[in-house]
C-alpha cells in the first residue's frame, strides 16, 4: 500500500472506479485496472518491459489472472502467455477501454484506502489457492494395474 500511496496516479483510482462500474462481479479485473502501472512504479523508466515486471510483481500476491491481464494490457499485441483465454481477452479490451476512458478527467473516483479491502480479499483468496492441498494427500504409487 505504501508503495501505491506513494506513486498511484488518479488516472489509475479512475480505471478501477469505471472498471467497479462497468463489471462490477469481476474484483480481479478492477484490481488490475488499479494496480497495471505497477511494473512502473517498481522500476521507472525500464520502458516495454514494465508490463512483464508488474505482473511478475503481483502474481504471488494476487494470483494468476491478476499478473495475467497487467501483462495483457500492459503488452503491445495483448500477449497473455500460458493460461489466457478468450475471457481474458475480452477482460483485457475491457480493461484498455476503461483506462483510456479514464484518460479525460471524470468523476471523483475515490482513494486508494477504498481498494484495501478488495485487495486483501483477492490477496488471502490467492494464498488460498496457492496453498491448496488435496484432501486424499500426495499419490501413492502406480495407479495402473498389473496382470
Amino acid at each position: 500500500m505504501d508503495l501505491l500511496r506513494a506513486s498511484l496516479d488518479d488516472r489509475a483510482l479512475r480505471t478501477a472506479a469505471l472498471l467497479r462500474r462497468s463489471r462490477p462481479a469481476d474484483k480481479e479485473l478492477q484490481l488490475a485496472g488499479l494496480l497495471q502501472d505497477v511494473g512502473r512504479m517498481l522500476r521507472p523508466g525500464d520502458g516495454a518491459r514494465h508490463a512483464v515486471l508488474g505482473a511478475h510483481a503481483l502474481r504471488p500476491l494476487l494470483g494468476d489472472r491478476v499478473a495475467r491481464l497487467v501483462r495483457a494490457a500492459g503488452a503491445a499485441g495483448g500477449s497473455f502467455g500460458p493460461g489466457g483465454g478468450p475471457d481474458d481477452a475480452e477482460a483485457v479490451a475491457t480493461l484498455r477501454g476503461a483506462r483510456e476512458a479514464a484518460g479525460a478527467c471524470g468523476p471523483d473516483a475515490g482513494v486508494l484506502e477504498d481498494w484495501r479491502p478488495l485487495l486483501e480479499l483477492v490477496a488471502a483468496g490467492s494464498c488460498r489457492a496457492a496453498n491448496a492441498i488435496d484432501p486424499l494427500g500426495p499419490p501413492r504409487g502406480s495407479i495402473a494395474r498389473t496382470g
